[in-house]
């Protein structure tokens, strides 16, 4: 069975926050975060948003992008590690606000890697013949639960969300097909148990220990690419686009000096927006598909706190 992305969509809210806000409040300078992280802004929902309502605004985006009606959709996977409410998730909130009367729904959580998890959950629907049509989404509220005056990792967190429509019709303006998805859960990995944390009652979201995330991210970004060009007899020069996890800048340069890619083909949004979480790899691609032509190699790569994996292949 094959898979085609129909339309991708983002949001991302109309608060920022500068680097300079930081120097009163964790001591941090704005070329010291600059230098090291890459981020210049990051972006920061409004009073009355949360990771549901930037949901509803990316799929409001996408509905107008939709080769066919949201309410044939019959599947919602939702993905984030900072829910507004983990009953009532971004997925149910989206069926709710669009009368999607007969789609499943879910949420899932693998820290930064969530969304490509998302996607593999709907790719098991598909197969299994439960599924035609899908909504994948990603969302994070990360300023909610970021503990600014930490110097590891107060200044890292913007928010946004991005949605997908899924289906077997290569259908819509720049469809993309799904050649292959790989994750892999790495909690047994490094110090996985301690790198990164997110205690909504005890201290918002933690990084101790950035230097082991950055080590392994570095690593397992690459590797899910590789297993992934291997397997269908690739090489990551095929790959015309990456658009990794937006966590540091320097990650992305040191991949692509590893892989021998130019750094204007690793796609980035960190400068403007920060570390938006699980939504960034696909968030990023959606804020560059004008770069993107047919038959353009695209791939996704990701690495989540915790820790895990993920890298997905497109075609357009």
């Amino acid at each position: 069975m094959n898979l085609y992305i129909n339309a991708f969509a983002h949001y991302l809210p109309e608060g920022k926050v500068p680097n300079a806000y930081f120097k009163d409040v964790n001591g941090l300078d704005d070329e010291w975060i600059y230098s090291r992280t890459g981020i210049r802004n990051r972006s920061k929902a409004l009073e009355g948003e949360n990771t549901n309502t930037m949901a509803v605004e990316a799929v409001r985006r996408l509905k107008e992008r939709l080769p066919f009606p949201i309410e044939e959709v019959d599947l919602i996977v939702a993905a984030t590690y900072s829910p507004y409410d983990t009953v009532r998730t971004a997925a149910h909130t989206v069926q709710r606000v669009f009368d999607i009367a007969d789609a499943k729904c879910l949420s899932v959580s693998s820290a930064c890697s969530s969304f490509i998890n998302a996607l593999e959950i709907a790719e098991g629907y598909f197969a299994m013949g439960k599924a035609t049509k899908a909504i994948v989404l990603a969302s994070e509220h990360n300023t909610k639960y970021a503990n600014e005056t930490d110097p590891q990792s107060g200044h890292l967190w913007g928010d946004g969300a991005v949605a997908v429509a899924i289906s077997t019709l290569p259908a819509g303006d720049k469809p993309a097909k799904i050649l292959e998805i790989h994750t892999r859960g790495l909690g047994n990995v490094g110090k996985a148990a301690t790198a990164v944390y997110l205690c909504p009652r005890d201290g918002g979201i933690g990084m101790p220990e950035g230097r082991d995330v950055f080590i392994n991210a570095c690593h397992y970004m690459i590797n899910g690419l590789k297993t992934i060009t291997d397997h269908l007899g690739l090489r990551l020069s095929d790959i015309k686009y990456i658009s990794p996890h937006q966590a540091n800048k320097r990650i992305m340069n040191t991949i692509a000096r590893q892989i021998d890619m130019p750094e204007d083909r690793v796609l980035s949004s960190i400068e403007e927006h920060g570390n938006t979480g699980c939504p960034s790899c696909a968030l990023t691609l959606s804020l560059n598909l004008d770069r993107v032509e047919p038959g353009d190699l695209v791939g996704l790569t990701v690495f989540g706190g915790g820790y895990s994996c993920g890298a997905v292949l497109l075609q357009f």
